[in-house]
């Protein structure tokens, strides 16, 4: 599947097209699947649960819906949002990370 595709399918089961809202539902859709990423993690390290890599696997898949449908709202497409980030870590690190680079960063971003 492309990125794009994934973003026009998400698309489809959203309750709104609405720009505003797909923006604010998606910002309070990734804080709250955050958590739902870090509670399995802290009951494995912290309290002796199994690790369940499928569970998660399915939030990372919530976190991947709320941020189609967020840059939807802001007139992006999921391509784009990913290129503009790839160029970003790019001129950040140009030869890969390197810690000097991440301790020394001129940009505020």
């Amino acid at each position: 599947m492309k990125i794009n595709e994934y973003q026009e399918l998400a698309l489809r089961t959203a309750n709104t097209l609405e720009s505003d809202k797909l923006v604010l539902n998606g910002a309070l859709g990734l804080n709250g699947e955050a958590g739902e990423v870090a509670d399995p993690i802290k009951k494995h390290l912290f309290q002796g649960h199994e690790f369940d890599k499928e569970n998660l696997a399915q939030e990372l898949g919530d976190i991947c819906w709320y941020i189609a449908i967020m840059a939807e709202g802001l007139g992006y497409d999921l391509e784009s949002i990913m290129r503009m980030n790839i160029d970003k870590l790019k001129k950040r690190y140009p030869n890969g990370f390197e810690v000097s680079r991440s301790l020394n960063r001129e940009e505020s971003k």
